[in-house]
């Protein structure tokens, strides 16, 4: 009592002092002013503003290892010792969510969410503190497999937990160390006893019933500034619409002490700002301070007052910023804030309307038809409507100092000029889309509103008198039969001269064919590709078929030559005598070879002369046993690939009676008869 006495003495003496837990957890600092002076206390004064962890913890209250929570077996949460906070389940729209809540009336309030982006877990949830340390939610699908997911994420096993009167979720390990805590993973609130630190932030909620991530953040940054911002944005300066102009202090903190003043503090607990000062003078048990972040973007501070019997009185203590028309983006794109009766209501500018008239924040869109950029006719697809009191944060793409009406005409002349803000006698251009526009209570500023007429146009359509219905043309006979014999004349007239095209086409051909054989320019790929000659091109070529070579598989073979004598060839007469059956061996062992080698039996485009051939290639592949030159990838059967092309140059020998009939050659395709090597071909030798 002594103590304690001594403590109150101190603290009367000095009213704006207050304490840290410094690295000796038995020790506390009682600071007493910015200049760093302070003075140290035992822990039997913990009934200091700041309270230690360690402090709080109640065995009455401990969570062990086993405990579990389910969402339809009593009771559904963990309490404090006070039994102000509860963790557990909470009911939320068709589900429930995992967290921590002030309990008490007139209404629960949530401080803290686990998973809060996730969809609410159904009622076969269960939370559990496993006998191995872990706080895990589990979950079970409709055929009975579970999800677990972690709502603490620890390294180390957690030996039990512990929900103090601060509403702060403690893990602790063996040695009674805390391995984790909710204080260090604010979601959009922080209470008292609690810090920001630097580099965190506050995420507001999506609206008062959905607790997922909304469209604001507090951030408390790593330069010493607390500065509100949209998400979405780049945090930069300009997206920026409150912040505690702190002059630049590394390191610095946001805390919240137990008596309700938020404090920027340094590294060395020294305090840097009081963003909320606390009327509070001493610390009172009954009262617990809650700072946050609401979905309106609007930082507000909160003292919930308890009495005997756990209910509890709200009080709204302080705010950032003033209005939610300061609040950038609190209304949508192409839309402005207007404050009406201290209510904040969005509108459209002219010539746009509501993406979605039952989500008035989420911004307007043009309603008329955008047309091309052309300066000469914008004057007459536009008006320009004028605005009051208006202003934007917008950076604009042209400023430039000039009379009112200049400015509304060079609006309605620039096709990128969505609006011009006139403000103290400068023309601000904004191009589509704006952002950050609002209404102001007073003031000069004009803005110059451009609105296309095609909408105009479109509603007075609508409003016009009912068109008459259409007339319906009924065709005669003789006008149908009359189309008839014109659709069979213009059928014949096209047959014909398609006919005749075609006609002259061949012709054509036929001519640029014997021009080329007369001049004889024909470059590789005409020497090495089939073409078709003519009998008496051929009977020309070897003067009659008169220098007989040798006899062939098909008949006798000529000398000749083509592009005026400067190239010998070898010229085949067919005789009736031909056998078909060796000719459909032949013409199988050249299809074989050419799906074998995925090519086609003359080919131009190859990297060797010796590959234009195919037979000829082949013949060489497989005598020096390359075949897996050809790169026809890991599981291939190299040794049936092998008996595939040797029966294949034996279809393709000159002389029919090597060729095997085709009986033999499936008998060696399944392997029913070996295949010997095949001697050279004619078609392969040098």
């Amino acid at each position: 009592m002594a103590a304690i006495q001594r403590f109150q003495t101190l603290y009367s003496t000095y009213p704006n002092a207050y304490c840290e837990r410094g690295e000796d957890k038995d020790i506390i600092s009682l600071h007493t002013s910015s200049d760093g002076f302070f003075l140290r206390c035992f822990l039997s004064l913990v009934i200091c503003i700041y309270k230690p962890v360690s402090s709080q913890k109640n065995h009455s209250n401990l969570i062990s290892l086993g405990s579990s929570l389910s969402t339809n077996v009593r009771p559904t949460s963990w309490r404090s010792p006070s039994g102000r906070f509860a963790f557990g389940f909470y009911s939320q729209r068709s589900g429930f969510i995992v967290g921590i809540w002030l309990a008490g009336k007139p209404d629960d309030i949530i401080t803290w969410t686990a998973t809060r982006d996730d969809p609410p877990v159904p009622s076969n949830a269960k939370l559990e503190l496993t006998i191995n340390g872990k706080l895990l939610l589990r979950t079970y699908a409709n055929n009975g497999v579970s999800e677990e997911k972690l709502v603490a994420n620890i390294e180390e096993s957690a030996s039990n937990a512990v929900l103090l009167d601060s509403g702060n979720l403690v893990l602790y390990n063996e040695h009674s160390d805390v391995i984790w805590e909710s204080f260090n993973f604010p979601t959009d609130a922080i209470l008292g006893g609690q810090n920001l630190h630097a580099g965190g932030e506050l995420l507001s909620r999506a609206s008062t019933a959905n607790l997922s991530t909304g469209r604001f953040h507090l951030k408390m940054q790593y330069d010493g500034n607390l500065v509100l911002y949209p998400t979405n944005t780049l945090d930069t300066p300009l997206d920026s619409y409150w912040n505690t102009e702190t002059p630049e202090s590394a390191g610095s903190h946001l805390y919240l002490n137990y008596t309700g003043d938020l404090l920027l503090l340094s590294n060395t607990s020294v305090r840097v700002k009081t963003v909320f000062d606390s009327d509070s003078e001493s610390y009172s048990t009954s009262i617990i301070y809650r700072a946050t972040l609401e979905y309106d973007g609007i930082f507000r501070l909160y003292s919930h007052n308890f009495d005997s019997k756990g209910a509890y009185t709200t009080s709204l203590t302080h705010y950032e910023p003033d209005s939610q028309c300061e609040v950038k983006t609190f209304c949508g794109l192409n839309s402005y804030c207007n404050m009406n009766d201290d209510q904040p209501y969005c509108r459209c500018f002219p010539g746009t309307d509501f993406v979605d008239p039952d989500q008035i924040y989420h911004g307007c869109e043009r309603n008329y038809h955008e047309e091309l950029c052309k300066v000469a006719e914008e004057t007459s697809l536009y008006s320009i409507t004028d605005m009051e009191k208006m202003t934007w944060d917008d950076i604009p793409y042209f400023e430039k100092s000039m009379s009112e009406e200049d400015c509304r005409r060079s609006c309605l002349q620039d096709c990128n000029c969505a609006g011009a803000l006139y403000e103290s006698g400068d023309c601000k251009k904004q191009k589509f889309p704006v952002k950050y526009a609002r209404r102001m209570p007073d003031g000069s500023s004009k803005l110059f509103f451009k609105v296309g007429l095609k909408s105009i146009e479109s509603r007075n359509r609508s409003t016009a008198p009912a068109l008459k219905p259409p007339v319906v043309l009924k065709t005669s006979k003789k006008t149908m039969m009359l189309i008839f014999v014109m659709s069979v004349a213009f059928t014949a007239c096209s047959s014909v001269a398609i006919a005749i095209s075609g006609f002259f086409i061949s012709k054509s051909r036929d001519v640029k064919r014997r021009m080329l054989v007369r001049s004889g320019n024909f470059g590789l790929a005409h020497e090495l590709t089939l073409r078709a000659f003519s009998y008496r091109e051929l009977k020309k070529a070897t003067k009659g078929f008169k220098e007989e070579l040798g006899k062939g598989s098909f008949g006798a073979v000529y000398k000749g030559t083509i592009c005026k004598g400067k190239r010998v060839i070898a010229v085949k007469r067919l005789e009736k005598l031909i056998s078909e059956v060796k000719a459909d061996v032949y013409s199988y062992g050249v299809v074989l070879l050419e799906l074998v080698f995925c090519r086609k039996n003359i080919e131009t485009n190859v990297s060797k002369l010796g590959e234009v051939v195919l037979s000829n290639w082949a013949y060489e592949l497989l005598v020096a046993r390359e075949l897996d030159r050809l790169n026809l990838g890991e599981n291939v059967d190299w040794q049936n690939l092998e008996k595939m092309v040797m029966v294949g140059i034996w279809c393709i020998q000159d002389e029919p009676g090597l060729r095997p009939s085709m009986k033999c050659v499936v008998m060696m395709l399944e392997g029913i008869t070996d295949v010997p090597v095949p001697p050279r071909p004619t078609a392969a030798s040098a």
